[in-house]
C-alpha cells in the first residue's frame, strides 16, 4: 500500500512563529518553525518557512522539488511525541479530511489487502475488523470490488464505519503503536 514517491504537499499542522518554547536557544536564534503532516504518505514533517511568511494549521504548503512560495526547506522527519498540543489535537481532523480528499485510495485497500501471515490479514489490522468482518468483506469482494465507503457499509453487515477505521490505523501508525505499516511512510 505505501508507495514511496517523494512528497510534493504537505497540510500544516502547528506553526511556531517563535520556535519551540523548549528550545534553549537564545530567542535571536531561534526562527519560526511548523509541524506538518504530509499528504500522500502521512509523514510527519518538520518545516522551516520563508523569511516573512506565516503559516497557517490546516493550510496547504508546496514542499516539492520546484520553486517553492512559502517554504525555505524542510527539517525532517519528526516523531509524534515531538508534536505540539495544537499539532496532536489538529491530527485526528487533518487526517480524516485526506482520507476523505482520496477515498479511491482506501476502497481500493479493501479490494486489494491480502495476507499478512498464515493467521493474518491486513484487513484485520483495522481497529474494530475482526476475523468475522474480514471474511464478510472478502466474500463481498469476490462477488463484486468495493466502488465506496459507502459500499462497504452497505454490503458488510454491522461494519464498524469503514473512513473511522482507517483514520484510526493511520493515527496508530504515526503514533508507532503497531509493527505493521499499511497507510504511513
Amino acid at each position: 500500500m505505501n508507495t514511496v514517491s517523494k512528497e510534493e504537499f504537505v497540510v500544516v499542522l502547528d506553526f511556531l512563529p517563535n520556535g519551540y518554547p523548549f528550545d534553549s536557544r537564545t530567542s535571536f536564534r531561534k526562527g519560526p518553525i511548523a509541524q506538518a503532516l504530509s499528504k500522500v504518505n502521512f509523514t510527519l514533517l518538520e518545516i522551516i518557512p520563508k523569511q516573512g511568511i506565516t503559516l497557517q494549521a490546516a493550510e496547504e504548503v508546496y514542499i516539492g522539488e520546484g520553486k517553492r512560495d512559502k517554504v525555505h526547506h524542510v527539517v525532517g522527519r519528526i516523531s509524534s511525541e515531538r508534536l505540539t498540543q495544537t499539532a496532536k489535537g489538529e491530527l485526528d481532523i487533518l487526517v480524516r479530511k485526506l482520507v476523505l480528499e482520496c477515498p479511491e485510495k482506501f476502497v481500493a485497500f479493501f479490494n486489494k489487502a491480502g495476507p499478512i501471515s498464515t493467521r493474518m490479514h491486513q484487513i484485520e489490522l483495522l481497529p474494530g475488523i475482526g476475523k468475522k468482518h474480514m471474511w464478510e468483506i472478502l466474500e463481498a469482494r469476490d462477488e463484486k470490488p468495493f466502488e465506496s465507503f459507502e459500499d462497504i457499509k452497505t454490503r458488510v453487515s454491522l461494519i464498524p464505519d469503514p473512513v473511522k477505521s482507517i483514520v484510526k490505523r493511520i493515527i496508530m501508525e504515526i503514533n508507532g503503536e503497531d509493527k505493521y505499516k499499511i497507510f504511513v511512510r
